[in-house]
């Protein structure tokens, strides 16, 4: 067999490997990645379901400076599935073709991505894998402004310390967790006593630090909500219908345009957070209502039952 007929048969990342320019280029590869669909052109392949392999490499531009073990450095592997699933999910399509430019139109929107492979099989359709394979090329910007909000629109909850240990909590869940958009819980500093710096930089962090064992401890009392930090598993979170809670140091500090108030106004930092989520609303459970610019914002007390829609 000879190289290129060798190479054409190959997992698209030893095509990745043999058209490889001058410059090296990092890769991501998602392997064997198989859905069941509806798809064909064909009158018996309608209304029945087969299964797809999807090969996917992507060669991303690589990062400058240390990637700091971040995964908000990175494009995630979530990225991938995501765009498969969602031009699964838009339309059935008759040609493999179609999809596979699809996706890869997809995938090279991401700004780190500038070249993908696309590899999609059917398994059902005869005695070996039928398939399409392309190669595309997009304009890679690099990793992008890691502070942007993410796409999806979430529901942003404050809790007092009151409303964390309220008899309600579980009820106040299950009200809100019938509306449409995802839900992200916020909280304050917690009741105890925390050491006093006398530096102004280091007593935030101390604040920030204390804010976020006031989410583990709402975590705890609630188990159904994740606790979460970085854009990327926020991101994924609101796409998978997680409910979470935010732990705010790593997306504060890193903020291009960072909060003015002080961890000590935890409302307004959960305000700041819903402004820069593009929050549908921001919904105040025990202390008094903030500004949140054009957020719009309402207030429960923690003694309520019913929540207000």
């Amino acid at each position: 067999m000879s190289e290129e007929t060798r190479c054409a048969f190959a997992h698209p990342l030893a095509r990745a490997e043999a058209l490889a320019g001058p410059e090296p280029r990092d890769r991501i590869s998602l392997r064997d990645h198989i859905v069941e669909v509806e798809i064909g052109a064909f009158q018996a392949e309608r209304g029945v379901t087969q299964r797809l392999s999807f090969n996917v490499v992507v060669e991303v531009v690589p990062l400058s400076g240390e990637i700091d073990d971040d995964v908000d450095r990175i494009l995630s592997y979530d990225r991938v599935t995501e765009a498969i699933a969602a031009e699964l999910a838009a339309e059935r399509l008759n040609l493999l073709e179609t999809l596979a430019e699809r996706i890869a139109d997809r995938i090279l929107t991401e700004p780190q991505a500038c070249k993908v492979f696309v590899r999609i099989e059917k398994l059902d359709r005869g005695p070996g894998a039928l398939g399409v394979e392309i190669v595309r090329v997009g304009a890679a910007q690099g990793p992008g402004d890691l502070s942007a909000p993410t796409a999806e629109r979430p529901q942003i909850i404050y809790l007092s310390n009151a409303a964390i240990t309220a008899p309600h909590l579980p009820g106040w869940l299950d009200q809100l967790e019938t509306a449409d958009a995802p839900l992200v819980f916020c909280v304050g500093l917690p009741d105890d006593e925390r050491p006093k710096a006398g530096q102004t930089q280091a007593q935030r962090r101390i604040d920030l630090l204390a804010i976020e064992q006031n989410a583990w401890l709402l975590a705890a009392r609630a188990p159904r909500l994740e606790v979460v930090s970085s854009r990327t598993e926020l991101d994924w979170a609101m796409k998978n219908g997680q409910s979470v809670v935010w732990a705010p140091s790593r997306i504060v500090l890193d903020a291009v345009d960072g909060p003015e108030v002080t961890p000590n106004n935890a409302p307004a930092l959960a305000a700041w957070f819903a402004k820069n989520a593009n929050a549908v609303g921001l919904l105040v459970i025990g202390a008094e209502a903030p500004d949140a610019g054009e957020v719009p914002v309402t207030v429960s007390p923690a003694e309520t039952e019913v929540l207000p829609r």
